[in-house]
């Protein structure tokens, strides 16, 4: 019987923040092996298309490998059964846990009444928190949301999601309507810690901060100044496989060193391009690694000269490697 994994991570909590296109099983198998972090998500996985003839089309985006344990399963939908039956399924891969989008504001999304449309309709989330918890058996069923839809609304709506005593919650501290284009205010963190203790207490629902989180330090003195649980860290790992490496030193407020070495940098990025065609190969475009090399090719002598190379020439791992030894032959 699995067991609520939550309960034994150490504190402040370090996870990776799911991302479509990006936190995918091959570049989470990379950080597992260069940097783990204390919990892995899975990309979303919509409960709809798990539900329908289309599944065998998803399951790729629950594929995961033993290395990333403890990972969550993450889902979202707008329909209660569905939910219930894809909580099921979670139970059947081995997940550790499952959690549901509530805070996605891709339209695409929104338009299937899910993702931060559930922050309008706070009895349909509590409903669908209810149906997950019912499939998932011992799995611990976490929530990750925003502040509001079009303004800060964690006071009446971060009470719906508490009275459902999730496993944890975590908070992306902009609206919906913010998306992503102004800065995070990690004041309203310290507010949601606030409701928690409020409306139920810190063994019953953690609470992570997501949103502007450069790296393990900066995370740490958010998780800090606000209170929390622990940090998500999205877009601090693009190029960075090893963001997450020094978990344990900046819990301990031990010094130290982050750098890595060019060469190492490009070597990993050519691992990580094998093990896309390997494991995704067959089943998503090539082209999703380009947004990597953006990330891994920067701030060097030449690097915008590869870097269009990589954008424009880059097809497969061979190439890959081959335009990668053309400027740095040790690689």
């Amino acid at each position: 019987m699995a067991t609520n994994f939550w309960r034994k991570l150490k504190k402040p909590i370090f996870s990776l923040a799911p991302m479509a296109n990006v936190t995918d099983v091959a570049f989470r198998r990379i950080i597992a092996k260069y940097g783990k972090p204390d919990i892995f998500w899975t990309e979303f996985v919509s409960c709809d298309g798990l539900q329908s003839p289309g599944r065998n089309n998803l399951m790729i985006d629950l594929k995961y490998d033993s290395s990333e344990h403890p990972i969550v399963a993450q889902i979202f939908g707008s329909k209660p059964d569905n939910y219930y039956k894809t909580a099921l399924l979670c139970q059947e891969l081995g997940f550790d846990g499952i959690d549901i989008n509530m805070g996605c504001p891709d339209r695409n999304v929104e338009k299937q009444g899910a993702g931060a449309c559930h922050i309008k309709n706070p009895k349909l989330a509590q409903e669908i928190i209810m149906a997950t918890r019912r499939g998932s058996g011992s799995l611990p069923v976490s929530v990750k949301t925003r502040i509001g839809y079009n303004k800060n609304e964690l006071s009446t709506w971060l009470p719906y999601l508490l009275e459902t005593e999730p496993a944890a919650i975590t908070v992306h501290c902009r609206t919906r309507k913010e998306m992503s284009l102004v800065p995070a205010r990690w004041e309203h963190i310290a507010e949601a810690v606030a409701l928690r203790d409020k409306y139920t207490n810190a063994e019953r629902t953690f609470i992570l901060g997501n949103g502007d989180v450069k790296d393990l330090r900066d995370g740490y003195a958010k998780v800090k100044e606000s209170g929390a649980d622990g940090v998500m860290i999205g877009r601090g790992i693009f190029g960075n496989p090893w963001c997450f490496r020094h978990v344990d030193d900046v819990r301990a407020e031990k010094p130290f060193d982050d750098a890595i070495t060019l060469e190492e940098k490009l070597r990993v990025m050519v691992e990580h391009t094998r093990l896309f065609e390997e494991l995704l190969g067959e089943h998503k475009s090539f082209q999703i690694m380009k947004k990597h090399y953006k990330a891994y090719v920067t701030g060097f002598d030449k690097a915008k000269e590869l870097r269009t190379r990589l954008m424009d020439e880059a097809k497969d791992a061979a190439t890959v490697e081959q335009i990668v030894r053309e400027y740095f032959p040790g690689i």
